[in-house]
């Protein structure tokens, strides 16, 4: 099994900017140390800057490719379709995770779906509860619920004092996404 005696569970969550660069840099020291690695993300479709330099590091890395949009714009069926693929992709990875021993599983934007019921919580819940013992896992988003708090064994939150985007300047590639 892997390399860690204990893993814990982190949670990265908050309002402001820095969750998912938190993540991705524990990957990159996990990965420099010689733990394996899967980096899963939902709510994103696998093109933000930090994807081919993690590959490239040899994190494994799992996405949906649907596009979906933001939740508040998604009609009834698109809900439906997009609960389905990123329940799919999550329980993929998390097989993935248990069944091929690795050392880290970080699933961003997992508060997001899991929140607006797009990960089947029950099953979330059940796997992040029934995890392998060495198995580290992080967890990014916003809001994250008394059940998820409570199993964790990390909780950090960044909090945003102030954003471009507030001013009217959109994602800038490279930075933010």
């Amino acid at each position: 099994m892997g390399n860690l005696k204990k893993g814990c569970l982190q949670i990265y969550c908050g309002d402001g900017k820095g969750k998912t660069t938190a993540a991705v840099g524990l990957a990159v020291r996990a990965a420099g140390t010689g733990l394996k690695v899967l980096f899963c993300q939902v709510m994103k479709d696998g093109t933000s800057g930090e994807v081919e330099m993690l590959k490239k590091l040899g994190v494994s890395y799992q996405c949906c490719t649907d596009r979906f949009g933001f939740f508040w714009n998604m009609t009834d069926a698109q809900k439906e379709e997009a609960a389905k693929a990123y329940t799919d992709v999550f329980l993929d990875a998390a097989a993935q995770a248990r069944a091929e021993d690795y050392d880290l599983f970080v699933v961003d934007e997992f508060m997001s779906a899991y929140n607006h019921g797009l990960i089947d919580q029950k099953k979330a819940l059940t796997f992040l509860m029934e995890r392998p013992e060495r198995l580290e896992i992080v967890l990014t988003g916003r809001d994250p619920g008394e059940e998820l708090l409570e199993l964790a064994d990390y909780v950090t939150e960044m909090r945003k004092i102030k954003h471009p985007f507030d001013r009217g300047i959109p994602a800038r590639r490279g930075i933010e996404l």
